[in-house]
């Protein structure tokens, strides 16, 4: 194996195990120490991947992100019609959204960006990033099924983010939220 392989896998061990880390413990206490001795590395491994923790607070929030756009785009990708692929998405939401671990690691972490120009700009980006990814999606599914959105897209994905992070948020706190919400503002959003 080379160096490069080896520092990948180490800063792979290291996401992984601070992700299971902050989602079980939360930010605040979760140290560098910590996710170093866990992963069975010294506190030097973790500085010669992340220049600290909000890095790899981002990067392990990075994967998560990952791991729900994956699901979206399994729904809305599969070879079936614009229903079956909505009834596929409502699944997903009814899973995938409000996982009360995983919100409240993003409102955690968020709160730090109130004192950390970095770490605000870096969850911008990433917000722009998926929202970005939301357009795509909209206008692939609306094209696909030859139909049309009744906002403009990049209008339609801002509204579809902000009502996902507001659902999750208050799923997070009681699950018995109604996300079908979600799929009926979808629907609501194309038109023949």
């Amino acid at each position: 194996m080379t160096r490069a392989e080896r520092q990948a896998q180490t800063r792979d061990r290291l996401i992984e195990v601070a992700k299971e880390m902050f989602l079980r413990d939360g930010y605040a206490a979760t140290s560098l120490d910590k996710v170093a001795l866990e992963a069975g590395f010294s506190k030097g491994a973790v500085y010669s991947n992340f220049r600290g923790k909000e890095e790899l607070c981002l990067a392990v929030l990075d994967v998560i992100h990952a791991e729900k756009v994956q699901g979206v785009l399994d729904a809305f990708t599969q070879d079936a019609d614009l229903d079956t692929k909505l009834k596929a998405f409502a699944a997903w939401a009814h899973q995938g959204l409000g996982e009360p671990r995983w919100t409240a690691l993003e409102v955690e972490f968020g709160a730090v960006a109130r004192h950390n120009e970095w770490v605000a700009a870096e969850l911008v980006k990433r917000h722009r990033e998926i929202r970005e990814a939301i357009g795509q999606l909209i206008a692939h599914v609306a094209e696909e099924s030859g139909l049309s959105t009744t906002l403009p897209v990049q209008t339609a994905a801002s509204a579809l983010l902000s009502l996902g992070v507001g659902l999750g948020a208050l799923r997070s706190l009681d699950p018995h939220v109604d996300v079908d919400v979600f799929t009926d503002v979808m629907r609501a959003l194309v038109r023949e």
